[in-house]
């Protein structure tokens, strides 16, 4: 009976997934929408097939835009979570600054990235970046300042060093955070790059989006939008995989 219920919960999204198709494909008739306004699925699957090539080369740059920009934040905003949450100095001395930046809308300094980086990749992947830090790094402090300091103490009374208390007190509790920071980032960096590829870009899915809406051509916008829907599913279950595989005593503790 567990296993059933367990099937039946797997098949939940992949069906509720077919039911929006299915309303969509019924809706256009019933309600008499044109086409420029809103195609069919089956014409945006045609467009998919079609135009495969393009959608593929478009998609290798901006996969590559939100990989090089969501890496750099895995890369900084991680070990600076720690040294903030471990550390009362560099918590004034970094964190100020840090929410200054933050305050700063990213739309705005994307046309001066632009200026100073050109219309290469430089200037996505800086964006990108700079969209998807703070949520990481918010949650790697809230992380590594989660656990009790009663546990600090017990282990130190018993002989614990440093090293010891961290790799397997303070990282087992903050893991769970930090990876809900890392599903927050994950799910920006893609509207980050599409973003930055709206301000300035001859290349990767942005642009062919915005290409696309400008001639109207409804059904290729919609095949781009499939296409950057199964980017952010197959990085979020990247990230879930990860989770999964990364504690073992959260599985533990659900079965």
């Amino acid at each position: 009976m567990r296993n059933v219920r367990r099937v039946g919960w797997s098949l939940l999204p992949p069906l509720t997934f077919v039911a929006i198709v299915a309303l969509w494909a019924v809706a256009i008739p019933i309600f008499g929408i044109p086409p420029y306004l809103l195609p069919g699925p089956g014409g945006v699957f045609t467009r998919l097939i079609s135009d495969t090539p393009q959608l593929w080369d478009n998609s290798l740059v901006t996969l590559t835009e939100v990989l090089l920009g969501f890496g750099l934040t895995l890369l900084s905003a991680i070990p600076l979570g720690l040294v903030i949450a471990l550390s009362p100095l560099a918590k004034q001395i970094v964190y100020p600054p840090l929410m200054l930046l933050q305050l700063v809308p990213k739309i705005a300094v994307a046309p001066l990235f632009l200026v100073w980086l050109g219309f290469g990749i430089e200037s996505k992947v800086l964006l990108t970046l700079l969209m998807t830090f703070f949520p990481l790094l918010l949650a790697s402090i809230s992380g590594f300042q989660i656990l009790d300091n009663r546990f600090l103490y017990l282990t130190q009374s018993m002989g614990a060093s440093w090293w010891q208390t961290f790799r397997y007190l303070r990282i087992p509790a903050a893991l769970p955070v930090i990876f809900s920071g890392i599903k927050t980032s994950a799910t920006i960096a893609t509207t980050a790059a599409i973003v930055a590829e709206f301000v300035g870009a001859n290349k990767g899915l942005g642009y062919v989006l915005l290409r696309s809406t400008s001639t109207m051509d409804m059904e290729l916008t919609f095949a781009v939008l499939v296409v950057l829907t199964i980017i952010g599913i197959a990085i979020n279950y990247i990230v879930e995989f990860a989770e999964w595989a990364m504690t073992p005593w959260e599985r533990a503790k659900n079965n």
